[in-house]
């Protein structure tokens, strides 16, 4: 299959005509128009700092079905005992930032460049990114950040520096999207940390097919909260 070129305009090929690795086209932008008509259409940016923008829409696809979660018994305790305070929407740019800034494995550097940074700022401004934080005692410990679009959340990073604060801010998430009708998270590719949530690969074709139809309710938009004593808040 070819690796397309973007035009200026912010369109893309089908999702379906990407490569067997996942590649489907190369350059464009990270304008908010293009990013959003990206997720829309089952596509997302992976590149690293020094490279042109590369677009990507794996097959198969690793998704968690909100209302399919699973909650370890192991990770019950780390929700419910109240060990991190959890908030919405509080301090994106620094969670961004530590999940940029977070050394994983294999990988010399990040995928999460300047100008990543810099894009997914002014979603979050636009109300269309948000972030998930966890906080002790005033410091931030952990948290994750992604998009939002109809009945979909787009899962984009997470970081910790306390050990079961992304767990924590998974889970809440989780049940605060399915209590407010979102349908799917899409995790895009598979990690062993989310399978023990429930998330599992999908066929990008039946993928594809329930993102059209979800994408299409409405957005909720804005700055997120949640409050003290929400449902969310316990397993």
């Amino acid at each position: 299959m070819p690796v397309y070129r973007l035009p200026r305009a912010p369109v893309f090929p089908p999702a379906d005509h990407a490569e067997p690795g996942g590649v489907l086209a190369v350059g464009g932008d990270l304008s908010p128009a293009r990013l959003l008509e990206a997720y829309r259409r089952g596509i997302f940016p992976w590149y690293s700092e020094g490279e042109p923008i590369w677009w990507h829409s794996p097959d198969p696809r690793f998704v968690l079905e909100t209302e399919r979660l699973h909650v370890p018994r192991t990770v019950r305790p780390v929700v419910n005992q109240g060990r991190f305070d959890i908030r919405f929407d509080t301090s994106f740019d620094a969670v961004i930032e530590s999940c940029a800034q977070r050394k994983r494995p294999g990988q010399a550097g990040t995928w999460i460049t300047r100008g990543m940074v810099r894009a997914y700022r002014e979603l979050h401004r636009l109300g269309f990114a948000h972030c998930v934080e966890a906080w002790v005692d005033g410091t931030l410990v952990g948290g994750q950040y992604g998009v939002s679009l109809g009945d979909v959340w787009f899962g984009e990073s997470m970081f910790y520096t306390e050990a079961d604060a992304s767990k924590a801010t998974f889970v809440v998430l989780a049940q605060w999207l399915r209590n407010q009708g979102v349908q799917l998270i899409d995790c895009q590719v598979h990690t062993e940390h989310l399978e023990r949530f429930g998330a599992e690969e999908w066929p990008r074709e039946r993928y594809l097919a329930r993102l059209r139809e979800l994408v299409e309710k409405p957005t909720r938009s804005g700055r997120w909260t949640i409050e003290p004593g929400d449902p969310a808040l316990r397993v």
